[in-house]
């Protein structure tokens, strides 16, 4: 198993085949489930406005056939499930129905979670993110896989504001379960902030020396115990009470100048503010709330805050440790886990979150693939690239957009893309305004009609680029065609560029990218680049490639 790499495939083979046994210290996943749901990506515009166009990443509609019951067969069969686990989903199928979408969801999650609990190390945790749909099944489903006795908590978590559902209290909260793999599990405290209103009501007293907030905490405890020298005094304990600290501790205290008198002279340990973290976490969260715009969001309609993964990620692992999310989506917990020096592991079935999440690694560490960490699943060749395209051309232009970490478009209603299957943005001109490259993705024949299609789409969109991506080899009518486009001039660059550019994917994985000027963050890096005094200079050429 190597930390830091990306998974593309069905989670519960790559942990067969990859995840070693008791390697992992933290594993949270979130696999949704709603029968009628369809989520989908938007990416957001240069401009921060969100854009029209949608990705359709997934459908959660979990439905009954031969994947369900080979499932099922399988945890039946494995020795790895407890007699435990067998009954109670056995018990789920015959109560809820053997053709449901609830009991396939049930029985696929019963599998995978058998395996996480294999590659989860002694020590480690899991959590197990998850609405009110469905988490009183899973969490049934969890006591016989982990056993009750390693059952944490079961943390509400507030998602959002308030909300005005019809003829119900508003649904704003998602449920996160925590099981740990034995009694002795990593964790880390978490604190929040003492809010003005608690700081007001318990921290009032002022040490005059000092100007320090504190305030008197109680020296006691209960049961009886034997008297304490205090103040020059022998002083008994109150009734059924005991001196909480020892002779040796108190007189350290005095010294130190931290005990307080109340007005009928009983003794109190002075607490002081500035040396507290804060309120220890409790097991509801309403303190991290999923923003409706903003930088961070990418418009997954699962994404979580980053806030809320560093919290968990925090709390129940340390510097070094591996962090696995086996549903990562859009990668937030690979973001979280990677920001916070943790070694990390994703895992999702489709090429677009794959790309999805190796964009935002580069945007967020610039990290990139081969280079920082594995990308294992991808074609690595021409050959693979054409075997994705004869089994998913929607998952093999989503994988091709990805080379060039360009965002994907979706067809619209009808299946057209309308000629566009990803864009990319780059700055230019005198205000360094955004410029669109459009990106066109073929693996079938391709000709010269194809080409002169594009330069249509680019009128159309008053875009600057196409980029034209194909698993065969371009014609000579098609390089004609495309040289006919003209030529983009970069103000930025001081350059020419074709205005229509065509790259076989073989070209792409050897590293020979399309030519065009800076995007945004490589127009800021190259900003902070210092040139000799005297020499005006000139920004370094910037190349799309793997």
């Amino acid at each position: 198993m190597a930390a830091n790499t990306l998974y593309y495939g069905d989670n519960l083979d790559i942990l067969r085949r990859y995840i070693d046994d008791e390697s992992v210290d933290l594993i949270y996943l979130d696999p949704p489930f709603n029968s009628s749901a369809s989520y989908n990506v938007l990416f957001r515009e240069p401009s921060g406005e969100g854009s029209a166009a949608q990705i359709k990443a997934f459908e959660d509609t979990w439905t009954w056939g031969d994947e369900a019951e080979l499932a099922y067969r399988q945890l039946l069969g494995s020795p790895l499930a407890s007699a435990m686990t067998k009954e109670i989903v056995s018990s789920l199928r015959k109560a809820l129905g053997d053709r449901n979408a609830m009991t396939a969801y049930l029985v696929m999650m019963a599998v995978r979670l058998v395996e996480l609990r294999r590659v989860l190390k002694p020590t480690g945790s899991l959590y197990l993110h998850c609405d009110p749909t469905a988490s009183h099944y899973l969490k049934v489903v969890l006591d016989s896989i982990f056993g009750k006795e390693n059952f944490r908590n079961e943390i509400a978590w507030q998602r959002t504001g308030a909300h005005n559902d019809a003829k119900r209290y508003g649904a704003v909260s998602d449920r996160l379960l925590f099981y740990s793999k034995s009694n002795k599990w990593t964790w880390n405290p978490q604190y929040t902030e003492y809010t003005p209103e608690y700081i007001k009501e318990r921290y009032h007293y002022v040490e005059e020396s000092s100007g320090r907030l504190f305030w008197p905490n109680q020296m006691t405890g209960a049961g009886q115990g034997p008297a304490r020298m205090i103040g020059g005094q022998l002083r008994e304990p109150p009734s059924d009470r005991h001196w909480a600290y020892t002779q040796e501790d108190i007189d350290r205290l005095e010294t130190e100048g931290r005990i307080y008198w109340s007005t009928n002279g009983a003794p109190y340990i002075k607490n002081y503010l500035d040396e507290r973290k804060g309120r220890p976490l409790q097991d509801v969260w309403t303190d991290v709330v999923m923003t409706k715009s903003g930088q961070e969001r990418l418009g997954y309609p699962t994404q979580k805050p980053l806030a809320l993964l560093e919290r968990i990620i925090q709390a129940s692992s340390n510097e070094g440790e591996v962090v696995l999310d086996p549903f990562c989506g859009c990668g937030t917990a690979v973001a979280a886990a990677h920001k916070l020096d943790r070694r990390w592991i994703g895992i999702d079935i489709t090429h677009l979150a794959i790309a999805l999440m190796k964009s935002r690694m580069k945007d967020m560490f610039n990290l990139e693939p081969k280079r920082d960490y594995q990308v294992v699943g991808e074609p690595v060749d021409a050959e693979g690239a054409r075997q994705l395209w004869l089994e998913n051309h929607y998952q093999f232009q989503y994988w091709a957009v990805s080379l060039l970490t360009g965002q994907p478009r979706q067809q619209d209603k009808k299946g057209a893309d309308r000629g566009i299957d990803g864009v990319i943005f780059f700055l230019d001109g005198p205000r360094r305004s955004a410029h669109k490259a459009i990106i066109q993705v073929k693996g079938g024949h391709v000709t010269s009609s194809q080409i002169r299609d594009l330069k249509g789409v680019l009128e159309r969109e008053g875009a600057a680029l196409g980029l034209f991506i194909t698993l065969e080899d371009s014609t000579r009518d098609m390089r004609v065609e495309a040289a006919s486009a003209g030529l983009f001039r970069s103000d930025l660059m001081e350059r020419d560029y074709p205005r229509v550019q065509i790259r076989t994917v073989a070209e792409l994985l050897e590293g020979r990218g399309f030519e065009m000027p800076l995007r945004p963050a490589q127009f800021k890096q190259a900003e902070r680049v210092r040139r000799p005094e005297g020499k005006q200079g000139v920004l370094p050429e910037a190349d799309v490639h793997p």
